[in-house]
């Protein structure tokens, strides 16, 4: 049955397209193909038209005029991309006036690479990517004209004054793919137990997890050295004279409490529990059951400065805890015994006892740590409610996150980068990475990694019809309709 294509303009000035079909001069069906509002919605839908009305016929080129078809030219991912772009704009990075530096942060976002890789992300995304060049000279203008201060400053004007009031602070290391040091990169204690070259890096947070101030030291620096010149750089930079740090165990010494208090700071520091207080013993040892949370509020006798001073010792016991506190004794049990069998070949065990050849479990060891499964102690000077200490300590997860984040979303890890003001500008654009993405995840209640593996396959395109080119818009679902308005 022929098919004809029939064009009607209405007097709104729209053109409707339709497929007609006759028999002779009567006129049988027709199926309706849109209604366009401009030349180039006219030409896709003629083109619609003509495949409609070819549909089936055999295709021989004897000359006569091809059946024109939609060619999809690009896609990008631009809702991701955009909806990164505002709150990039919104919490004032645009300050920096870098369109390279605001690139490489959202990259890092989406996908962490070499700098070599991120040209590749960009082009995926549908987003122009700057050259190799431009990358390095922007590496260098961070450095330049001190990006850092700048982000530090405006995550501080983000941060409201009561999540200031307590400020949490933690230490990672990151190694290098390399076997020389530099007086920089050099090999030092590695939580992840590598002996490559590493930096220390400490980082400042407040309440919420939201980064105020990072920065890098020698990979053999103590963690307990890095602590107050991170805490002097953020009040200075701040002109803050009263601050509360919360750290863990790994940041006490009698060092670090004497300048601490020396400067003026507040703190709750984990205690090492390598003995309780007369107090606790003594109910331990006359086989005292403690409730779940029991509190114990005590004073301890420390040395600061020569002098004999006391200082609180808070401690609490948790079922919960000393449940996973034995399941770990019993692991560390196992994995010693099986080195005193001959199984297995250990570095360190704290409950393997060796004399020369003999190797057995240091059994005093094991009944003391297993009597104080389920305590954790805390140190601090302020004078404010036990329950109050413990659940500002507990808050160090949200550093711990931002820290696994900044390693393994964001791999913070610069294994590249030869020069320490590379790998500076590096933790640069991983800190104003980790700010935008402490802010989506707050204002959105989802991870990072779910927010961009939703919205990174909401594509919009770009179509060519015979001569002309016009844009696609992508399909938003709802739900993602949901988490934008989240971030409005």
């Amino acid at each position: 049955m022929p098919a004809y294509i029939r064009k009607k303009e209405l007097k709104n000035g729209t053109t409707v397209v339709q497929v007609e079909y006759r028999h002779g001069q009567k006129r049988t069906g027709f199926e309706h193909i849109g209604t366009a509002h401009n030349e180039v919605e006219l030409a896709f839908l003629y083109a619609a038209a003509k495949e409609i009305k070819f549909k089936g016929q055999l295709s021989f080129d004897f000359g006569q005029q091809s059946i024109p078809r939609a060619k999809l030219l690009k896609t990008c991912s631009e809702l991701l991309w955009n909806t990164l772009g505002d709150v990039y704009n919104s919490l004032g990075f645009s300050f920096i006036d870098d369109d390279v530096f605001r690139q490489l942060v959202l990259t890092r976002i989406i996908e962490p690479a070499s700098k070599l890789d991120t040209i590749r992300i960009l082009n995926g995304l549908g987003v122009d990517a700057p050259s190799n060049t431009s990358i390095h000279r922007c590496l260098r203008r961070i450095i330049d004209n001190r990006y850092r201060d700048i982000i530090s400053n405006i995550c501080f004007k983000h941060c409201s004054a009561s999540s200031l009031t307590f400020v949490l602070y933690d230490v990672t290391t990151l190694y290098f793919e390399t076997d020389k040091e530099d007086g920089y990169r050099i090999p030092g204690l590695s939580k992840e137990r590598r002996l490559e070259p590493q930096i220390t890096v400490g980082l400042l947070v407040n309440s919420f997890g939201y980064p105020l101030e990072i920065k890098s030291f020698e990979g053999n620096k103590a963690e307990v050295k890095t602590i107050i010149p991170v805490l002097n750089s953020f009040k200075n930079r701040h002109g803050l004279t009263n601050i509360t740090v919360v750290a863990d165990a790994a940041m006490i010494s009698a060092k670090n409490i004497e300048q601490l208090e020396g400067f003026g700071y507040n703190y709750i520091i984990g205690s090492k529990l390598s003995k309780t207080p007369y107090d606790i013993d003594i109910q331990l040892d006359n086989g005292v059951v403690f409730t779940d949370t029991q509190i114990f509020d005590i004073i301890k006798t420390l040395i600061l400065n020569s002098k004999y001073v006391e200082r609180r010792e808070i401690f609490q016991y948790k079922q919960k805890r000393a449940s996973l506190d034995l399941l770990n004794i019993n692991k560390t049990i196992v994995k010693a015994q099986k080195f005193i069998s001959g199984e297995a070949n250990i570095k360190r065990n704290r409950f393997l006892k060796v004399s020369g050849d003999k190797r057995e479990l240091n059994l005093e060891l094991i009944e003391e740590a297993k009597k104080r499964a389920g305590i954790k102690g805390y140190i601090t000077n302020l004078d404010i409610p036990p329950q109050q200490v413990i659940d500002a300590y507990h808050q160090l997860f949200r550093i711990e996150k931002a820290f696994r984040m900044s390693k393994s979303d964001l791999k913070a890890r610069p294994v590249f980068h030869r020069k320490k003001d590379s790998i500076e500008a590096h933790l640069t654009i991983v800190f104003a990475a980790l700010a935008l993405s402490c802010h989506i995840e707050a204002k959105t209640g989802i991870s990072i990694k779910k927010f961009v593996r939703t919205l990174e396959p909401v594509r919009s395109g770009v179509v060519s019809v015979e001569k002309h080119v016009f844009p696609i818009e992508a399909d938003i679902a709802d739900n993602i309709v949901e988490i934008l308005k989240k971030l409005a």
